[in-house]
């Protein structure tokens, strides 16, 4: 059994801030922990845009504060996402998050990912495999 808080793992290497300064990502469970899928507590914050496609992970996100404009890139239309809304991009769709307030979530990935990952020019998660 594992227990941990987000709260223990602020400032560790499970502590994942963007290059671009857009969002912070705090990641509770990962690939090394050998469940199948990683557990994300994620702020994008607000004003800032992030145009993200995982075209190698499945990815479920879970708004649980602030309010976000979710644009699907392929087909343009827009989403408005609140707290008890969730998204699921299980056709690898391209999107875009434009946080109005700052925006909390829970993410769920699969494949998991290793702690590592950072988006891409093109918005993509590399897929970095570990051995566990």
């Amino acid at each position: 059994m594992i227990v941990r808080s987000f709260k223990e793992i602020e400032g560790t290497d499970r502590h994942v801030k963007a290059a671009t300064g857009t969002w912070e990502s705090k990641r509770i469970v990962l690939a090394k922990e050998g469940v199948g899928f990683s557990v994300h507590e994620t702020v994008l914050y607000a004003g800032t845009e992030t145009t993200m496609w995982y075209a190698h992970h499945i990815e479920a996100v879970v708004c649980t504060e602030g309010e976000a404009e979710l644009t699907d890139e392929t087909t343009g239309e827009k989403y408005l996402i609140t707290p008890g809304t969730m998204y699921l991009l299980d056709g690898h769709e391209k999107h875009t998050l434009r946080p109005r307030t700052d925006f909390r979530c829970i993410c769920v990935f699969n494949p998991p990912v290793t702690g590592r990952e950072d988006h891409d020019e093109n918005g993509v998660y590399p897929l970095i495999t570990e051995e566990v």
